[in-house]
This record gives structure tokens, sequence and C-alpha cells, in this order.
């Protein structure tokens, strides 16, 4: 049987050797229900130590635990909030909602959003499942497809990071979406089609990596739909597309029109992405990655995505994308192999799914490959979500058919499968363990790979948040051994220097911060330029020179209006040179944007100096109803006043 023919297959839905299981489940739809049920319970399996693991700070902060509008639970006003920002270099309004809906439903126990992820996980492989028997015919063969994304361990980064909702979420999307396109293409009317673009809005509403959906409806069309110079007896062969060479042209330049509609939807989401990222900093400049670099990095990642799906080890969140150009020979090779491989599939008319899962591989990751630089990562197991489809598709049609023309019985082909899938299958669960806290997740990060300075920054954070600080200052140092103008590696080392009063080193790095920071036209250098400059003033305040103090707490102000320490900070300074009038309004000012008790103290200490007795009783009286520890809160203001 051709397999480029997916009228013809229904006869061949049960290989010979299946008798046994075909007479204990003789209903089809009872044989899909099982599969679909099979399918389930393998993802609950693999992934259940996932209800053990906590959050980690590699996003999960941003997107969950630290983020106001996420911890408020689905109200009015996250829901605006959600459609409208650009919070963590993005626009995902369905992924903040759907994190919105796990606070509302479960507050910040992390089971709660970790098991969501596995049911949609579970619901993806039911569904790519259910969408491969649909559009060919063959069931044992889609069943394997679907486990194999199920189990592949590759996947785990998507199911087990809760920051990756949105990858989960956006397969759910874009696998209805193409479940709807196989409807439209059986009976093509503007209904259908609106169900297509419906799903795959929602889809770019969770997460922008699904803007290759058009592309890939072609290879679609070529495979197994046979939209596409569609041999006799395929489904179309009524069609248009039989009607002779004027009407196939016309059918052809049809099915490149219907996708017009759905270009444009991914050309307005890869605006908008572009847009978010650019203002949260994300992407990378020329500067940083030059284009030969990105090009090899390109090549030499796909190599590596093919390796990780036929030998998936050493699975980290993060590998470090290289500062220096690749050897020649390596990404010769990885060119070339590339090159082959394309050369085969190419030749392989009679097996057009060699071409579509190829291309499928190849197509959908362009988008995350590099060319356009966001992120400190080479390549990312998440990336491979929905591209490794095209891959476990290829493999799984090709071992089918070999063993159809070797005449090898079901029995024979059964054993390997189902050993290949266990070993995945407990590969997975296994890799779902790496994620159960932070330190060991940044510990194991860090021992399979290289120069990974980011892994250092996030495992000292980690620890400094523990008060282990000197553990911390290590990892701080070893980030700088490995990129010296790294900010936020520089910003802990001054905060760790200042905390051991050793002054200059703290300026040193501070000031290193403050200059390289003004260069980053975004939040995220806007940020670490304002905290820099806030600390410098502290720093200036304390050792007496008020004249730098001023300098570097205005600046903060101006890049950061109506923060109360930084109000605080000026009128400390202010009042140490005497211009009590200047300390009064900063302080003022402080208390009208946030009341707290040591504010509210220092308040009342001006005004006492300035005679206004009336005033700064009323304030003590405030500061007292304020506080819950007023004698801990006058020690901290007299500190404040004394210059520590």
């Amino acid at each position: 049987m051709s397999s480029s023919s997916s009228a013809a297959v229904g006869k061949h839905l049960e290989r010979p050797g299946v008798s046994t299981f075909s007479k204990l489940f003789p209903s089809s739809r009872w044989r899909t229900l099982l599969f679909c049920l099979l399918l389930t319970v393998a993802v609950l399996i693999s992934y259940n130590p996932l209800t053990h693991n906590g959050f980690i700070n590699y996003d999960d902060d941003g997107y969950i635990t630290d983020n106001p509008h996420v911890k408020a639970g689905l109200t009015w006003p996250t829901v605006k909030w959600a459609f409208t920002t650009h919070e963590q270099a993005n626009w995902h309004p369905l992924t903040w909602l759907s994190h919105a809906l796990d606070c509302e439903l479960f507050g910040l126990k992390p089971a709660g959003h970790h098991y969501v992820s596995v049911w949609l996980h579970a619901a993806n492989a039911v569904l790519l499942f259910l969408l491969l028997q649909s559009a060919t015919g063959f069931r044992w063969r889609s069943l394997m497809v679907a486990a194999l994304f199920a189990l592949h361990p590759i996947n785990v980064e998507s199911v087990a990071w809760a920051a990756e909702r949105k990858n989960v979420l956006s397969m759910l999307f874009f696998l209805l979406a193409l479940y709807a396109y196989g409807w439209y293409a059986r009976g093509p009317d503007v209904r259908r089609y609106a169900a297509v673009a419906f799903c795959f809005a929602l889809a770019l509403l969770s997460k922008p990596q699904v803007i290759t959906f058009p592309l890939l409806l072609c290879l679609w069309d070529y495979w197994p739909l046979c939209r596409i110079n569609a041999p006799m007896g395929s489904q179309v062969e009524s069609g248009p597309a039989a009607q002779g060479g004027n009407v196939s042209r016309w059918w052809s330049g049809w099915l490149v029109l219907e996708k017009v509609p759905l270009l444009l939807l991914s050309a307005a989401s890869a605006l908008v992405t572009m847009k978010a990222q650019k203002a949260g900093g994300a992407v990378k400049t020329l500067s940083q990655y030059s284009p030969l670099l990105r090009l090899e990095t390109a090549v030499i990642s796909y190599v590596g995505y093919l390796g990780k799906a036929f030998w998936p080890a050493k699975l980290v969140a993060l590998y470090p994308h290289p500062t220096r150009l690749y050897p020649g020979w390596r990404v010769g090779a990885s060119v070339l192999l590339l090159l082959l491989v394309t050369a085969v599939v190419l030749r392989a008319h009679e097996r057009r799914y060699l071409a579509v899962g190829w291309f499928w591989f190849l197509g959908s990751l362009v988008p995350m490959i590099g060319l356009v630089q966001v992120g400190h990562q080479a390549m990312a197991d998440r990336y491979a979500y929905i591209p490794f489809i095209g891959l476990f598709l290829m493999l799984t049609w090709l071992v089918a058919d070999w063993a159809k023309a070797h005449r090898i019985s079901a029995t024979w082909l059964a054993i390997p499968a189902v050993s290949c899938l266990l070993a995945l299958g407990i590969l997975t669960y296994r890799q779902v363990g790496y994620w159960h806290d932070v330190e060991s997740f940044w510990l194991r990060t860090l021992a399979l790979t290289q120069d990974n300075y980011v892994a250092q920054d996030m495992l000292g954070d980690f620890l400094n948040s523990q008060g282990r600080t000197d553990e911390a200052a290590a990892h701080f140092r070893a980030a700088l051994a490995v990129r010296s103008d790294d900010l936020m590696a520089n910003l802990n080392l001054a905060k760790y220097e200042y905390g051991r009063r050793n002054l200059p080193a703290a300026i040193e790095h501070y000031e290193m911060v403050s200059r390289d920071a003004a260069k980053v036209a975004n939040a995220g250098g806007v940020f670490l330029h304002a905290s820099a400059c806030f600390h410098l003033g502290s720093i200036y305040r304390q050792m007496g020179d008020t004249t730098k103090a001023k300098q570097y707490l205005g600046l903060a102000l101006q890049l950061e209006p109506d923060q109360p320490v930084t109000m605080i900070e000026l009128g400390l300074t202010a009042q140490k040179a005497g211009d009590l009038p200047e300390a009064v309004r900063q302080y003022s000012h402080a208390m009208e944007v946030q009341s707290t008790d040591v504010g509210c103290l220092l308040l009342a200490h001006a005004l006492q100096q300035q005679g206004r007795s009336a005033e700064a009783t009323a304030m003590f009286e405030r500061a007292a109803r304020l506080s819950t520890n007023l004698p801990e809160a006058q020690k901290a203001a007299q500190s404040f006043l004394s210059g520590k």
C-alpha cells in the first residue's frame, strides 16, 4: 500500500497477529478508548514524582510565586492585566490566566500547579493519537507516535517546569487546530475554517512558538491528507485536484490562499512577541552573538536535537550559548548530515511521511533555533515539544513499513517497541526527580554543562536567600570568571561585600553595574541601573560624601520614580547636610507613597528638629499605630540617623 494514500488504509487498521486483541475488544471505539486510557495512565505514572516537587527560582518566581497579579487569582483586574502586559518579555494572556486559575484553586501549593501541567501533557498525548489515527487510518502506528511523545524525557522540561505551562497549553490548542483542519479538509466551508482559526488563535495566545502552524498545514496537505498532487485512490480523487491540469493548478493555488488568514495571525503574533521580548531585554544584539555564530549554533543545535531524540542523556534546563565560533570540522559535519538526510527523504517519493516528518522537525524549530537569539541558551529541551513529533512519525512509519516488507509479525515488532517505551518511561521518571528542588536542580545543571554562568547566578541567588552568603559569593565569582560583565553576579557580589563592610569592593561592583546597565535599553537594564545607583547613594551617605550620595540617589529616583526607600535615603542625606526642609519634603513624600513605622519616626525626628513639635507628636503617634514592634522601629530609625 502506498503510504501517500490515506483513503485506502482503512482495511489495514488491524495488522496480522493482533487477532486475540481484536477478539477481546471487537469494537473500534472501545479499542480507541482503551488506547487513550493507556496513554493517560502512562503519563500519570511517569510523571508521578512531580507531585513532590517544589517551584524553582528560574522564572517560577516571576510567573507565579512573586507575581502579585497571578497570586490574586482569576479576578477581573488580573484578566485585564494578562491581555495588556509584556511581563517576562512575552505576550501570552491565556498562559497568565491559566496560572491565575491555578492560584485560585491551589494557592501557592506547587503540587496542584504541577499536576495541571501533567494532565495537559496527557491530554496532548491523547489528542495526538486521535489526530494521527483520524488522518492516517493507522491505529497502532498512531499510538506509538503518541506514546513516544508522552514518555520521551526531553518533554519533562515542558511539564515539570511550572513556568513552562505556556508550552503544554499552546500545544493543546495547536493539536485542536490541526484536528479542526482535518475536519475542514473533508468538507471545506467557512464554519470549519473559523474553527481552525479560532483554535490557532488560542494557541498563539498561549505561546507564540506555534507561529509556523500555517506552513505545517502545507506539509499536512501533502501527507497524510494528500490534498497536494494526490495519487489515484486518494481522498481527493473526486475533488478539484482530480479534474485536469488547469483545475489542479487552481486547486494548488487555493491551498496556498486558504492559509493566508492564518499567516496573518502568525505575523501579528510575531510582531507583538518581538516587541515584548525587546522591551524585556530578551533579544540579544549582533554584538553579543554575531550572525555567523548564530548560523553555526543553529546548525549544531539541529544535530544536537537529533542526538537527544535518539539518546536522551544529560538533559538540563540551560545549554549555554557559546561566545566563540565552533571548530570548522564540527560545523561541516553537521551541515553534511542535515543535507544527507534531506536528500534521502526527498528521494523517497513513495514514502511521503519521511519528507513531512523531516521538514516538520526542521520547520517548526526555526522560530527557536537562535537566528533571532532570545535568552542565553544555544538550545532548550522545551523547544522540542512540537518538532519531535515529526521525528517520532518518521521513525514509527519507517519501522512499520520495513517490518511489513520483511513480513515480521506484530508480536516481534511489539517486543522492541514496548521495551523502548519502558526505557523512556523510566528515564522520564528519573528526569522528573531532577526538578525536585532548587539546589539539586542547579548543581546537576552545573555538573553537566560548562561555562554556565547563568546556573552559577541562579544557584548563588538561592544560597543567598538561605543565608549561605559565603557559598553564594563563590558561585557569583565563578559566574564572573566565565563572563566578567555579568550584571547579576556583580550586583550580588556588591551586596555581599557591603554586608562585610568592604565598601571599596562594593563600590567597584556597583559602579560597574551602573555603568553597563545604563547601556541596556529595557526594563531589566533600568532596574539594575536604579538598584546600583540606590546602593551607591546609600554607601556614599554613610561615608559622609553627601554630594555623591545626592547624585546617585537622584538618578535612582529619576530611573524609578516614587520609590519610598530612595526618598528616605535622600531625606537622610539632606538631614545629614543640615537641609531640614528638604529632609522633611522627602520623608513626607515617601510616607504619602507608603507609610511605615520607621519612615514616620524619621519624619517626626526631622519635624522636631525644625521646631514643629505638634506635627512631630502626631507623626510619633502615627508610627506607634503602624508599628508591631515600636522599640525595634525606633532602634532602626536611630541607626539610620547615626549614619549606619
